[in-house]
């Protein structure tokens, strides 16, 4: 059995789903597969090809030994869920999406082996596609208490353009604008995901509890320039504000997604704004990284900015034309580019 899901483009609201508002996410065509089967005995298997590495253990012992121990809350989520396993498992895994990257290679790999394991249960089960998302959720971000939002599991799950809101309940619908290509640059710079998703997410959730003690009637999704910011410093104002920015970036890029055509240009100033506040307000760009993004706009990319948490990874630039000059100029300064664009969710191959 082979299962093949894909990375995924933040287009707006980066930095921004753990916070409780909505997102916009592309699912895009660099994908991670799991090809495996069953074992006669209860050992469980993974042959990492990208890192060289093998990862194994026993159905007998699920108790998790490291941080992050995603293969093994992958079974206790779907054990949860009623699955049976009486039998082990033996999986190669390999991915064509940057690793560690920002692209979520981790998350496409999860959602790849949530998908696995469905189908290779005692029993199978027929999961639909977000069903997949939430297992892979739990399994990579509630089993272990860790900062990140919904966005990677459910986006690589359902595939395509999706808007998640996850406030006051979760919805998530399917853009179907046509936005054309992408070019993705990996710096090839290693990034501390957790450290800057945890700087960028406590700041701010402590911000957002003070603004509420002032202003018990607001939440973050209804926060405007009348909320009290009196006794903030000028630090905390611009972060408010930047967080505000992006919020109102992401309604302005929704409008032109939900058209039949949206207007290309616009999409790519929105892009590059939303990039603006992450460098400027969250810091989490890198000088190699805006020389990835001034070379792309240079060589006339309609827009970009860094994609995932941020310091080091990958950034995007929006490249309907003029691909290969995109890629090219990318690659000079030091980049690794890949053209992509839109793609379907988690398959069976």
């Amino acid at each position: 059995m082979i299962i093949s899901t894909p990375g995924r483009l933040c287009l707006f609201g980066e930095h921004q789903d753990y916070l409780g508002l909505p997102v916009i996410a592309m699912a895009i065509s660099l994908r991670a597969k799991i090809k495996g089967e069953k074992r006669k005995d209860k050992k469980v298997i993974i042959h990492k090809i990208d890192l060289s590495e093998t990862e194994s253990f026993t159905l007998e012992d699920l108790t998790y030994t490291k941080p992050r121990d995603y293969f093994k809350s992958g079974i206790n989520v779907c054990q949860r869920e009623g699955l049976t396993f009486s039998s082990g498992l033996e999986c190669e895994i390999a991915s064509e999406i940057p690793i560690r990257s920002g692209a979520s290679s981790s998350s496409a790999i999860m959602v790849s082996w949530i998908h696995f394991l469905s189908r290779i249960a005692d029993d199978p089960v027929v999961w639909d596609q977000q069903k997949m998302g939430e297992l892979a959720y739990k399994a990579e971000v509630t089993e272990f208490n860790e900062s990140g939002g919904m966005m990677d599991q459910y986006s690589v799950a359902m595939g395509k353009t999706i808007y998640l809101e996850s406030e006051p309940t979760l919805s998530i619908r399917t853009l179907n604008s046509n936005l054309g290509a992408f070019v993705l640059g990996d710096s090839c710079e290693p990034k501390d995901t957790m450290g800057i998703l945890n700087r960028c997410r406590d700041s701010r959730i402590d911000l957002i509890q003070k603004l509420k003690n002032k202003n018990p009637d607001q939440s973050i999704h209804t926060m405007d320039e009348g909320t009290d910011l009196r006794d903030l410093s000028a630090d905390e104002i611009e972060l408010f504000n930047g967080t505000l920015k992006n919020r109102e970036l992401l309604k302005d890029g929704l409008v032109e997604l939900e058209k039949d055509e949206a207007d290309h240009e616009l999409i790519g100033r929105l892009l590059t704004e939303h990039h603006q506040v992450l460098r400027d307000v969250l810091q989490v760009s890198t000088p190699k990284i805006e020389s990835m993004i001034d070379a792309a706009l240079n060589a006339g990319a309609l827009g970009g900015k860094i994609n995932g948490s941020g310091g080091g990874g990958c950034m995007f630039a929006y490249a309907p034309n003029n691909l290969d000059e995109i890629a090219k100029a990318i690659e000079k300064v030091g980049g690794r580019a890949y053209i992509i664009e839109a793609d379907e969710g988690t398959i069976i191959k």
